[in-house]
């Protein structure tokens, strides 16, 4: 296996874990995905946003079982940001209740994730 080049960073930052999280969320249509996406980027809250193709999402509300079709986000940002991009974001969602969920990012190749740091606002 070939790894010269490759570095691996697993060094956290913080009590709560990694420098970097996704930030998942789900909408209802690619253009609310793309116009939240953008100001993201925009903003520096997002060194980028990764929009999935149309997924089917099961789920219960208000007692009835419900599917739809949903556009997926993953939001690339520092720990530090999240709070920020979820306020930034929530305003632009259509959805009353929308997601978004916090996964840490345990470590990665570390020139993307000082792409990441330098993309994003200090």
């Amino acid at each position: 296996m070939q790894t010269t080049g490759l570095r691996y960073t697993g060094a956290m930052s913080d009590k709560h874990g990694s420098e970097f999280v996704f930030v998942y969320a789900t909408f209802p249509d690619q253009a609310s995905a793309v116009k939240v996406a953008e100001h993201l980027v925009q903003a520096k809250l997002a060194a980028c946003v990764n929009l999935s193709a149309p997924i089917t999402s099961i789920y219960a509300w208000q007692g009835k079982l419900e599917t739809s079709t949903e556009i997926a986000a993953l939001i690339k940002t520092r720990r530090a940001l999240a709070d920020l991009v979820i306020a930034a974001a929530r305003p632009l969602h259509p959805y009353t209740v929308p997601c978004f969920v916090i996964l840490p990012i345990d470590g990665g190749s570390e020139d993307y994730l000082g792409w990441v740091r330098a993309q994003t606002f200090q």
